[in-house]
């Protein structure tokens, strides 16, 4: 039978449309409900962190480790320098990334994943401070950190309410808010920016004055 005929795609319109109609709402609410002063803390963890030669690490497993990656290029684009840290090397030797004036911002909706709690267990036995970037602000991740950034969501917006969507959106979200408090907190200029970013559109439009 043909899954291609009139109805079905009004009915794929439909779910995509429900989708984004989730996806909005969640969104709305994660930025209701994401504290400034939490975002605050994390900016002084990380800034405290660099006073004392320290770094910044981003991680997760799975899907979010695909944000983390991201949320590392992003901060060190706008003036905060990250490397993303993969987290189940971190129990095979690559804590020895981390120091323990660093930082390490691990990302988890559930805050419960095995492979993540041990790979922060290990990070702040090394001394490294934990921020969390969760959606369970009871979870044992969100325990375990210093500070917490909430990315809740009640809903992932897709067929079967399983593969992450809104959830991604939502860490994704708060890596960004963290990112704004950070730059919005140095005298980072056009011209430093220009220089993370020399190439491409990007590059050309932030050489212009």
């Amino acid at each position: 039978m043909s899954r291609n005929g009139p109805k079905a795609g009004a009915a794929h319109e439909a779910a995509v449309q429900h989708f984004l109609d989730v996806a909005l709402g969640e969104l709305q609410a994660v930025a209701a409900a994401l504290e400034p002063a939490d975002v605050r803390r994390a900016a002084e963890a990380i800034r405290a962190a660099e006073a004392e030669a320290g770094r910044v690490h981003v991680t997760g497993i799975g899907k979010s480790e695909h944000v983390a990656r991201y949320g590392a290029a992003l901060l060190s684009s706008t003036g905060t320098p990250a490397a993303f840290l993969h987290a189940t090397e971190a129990t095979h030797g690559s804590v020895g990334q981390v120091r323990p004036a660093d930082v390490v911002i691990a990302l988890s909706n559930s805050g419960q994943t095995p492979e993540l709690l041990d790979a922060v267990e290990a990070l702040a036995g090394f001394g490294a401070r934990i921020v969390a970037v969760t959606g369970e602000r009871e979870s044992a991740l969100a325990r375990r950190a210093d500070c917490v950034l909430s990315a809740r969501v009640a809903r992932e917006g897709g067929p079967l309410e399983l593969a992450p969507r809104a959830s991604v959106l939502a860490q994704t979200l708060v890596l960004q808010a963290l990112s704004v408090s950070l730059q919005a907190g140095r005298d980072f200029t056009r011209e430093d920016y220009h220089r993370r970013h020399p190439a491409g559109a990007l590059g050309r439009k932030s050489a212009r004055p």
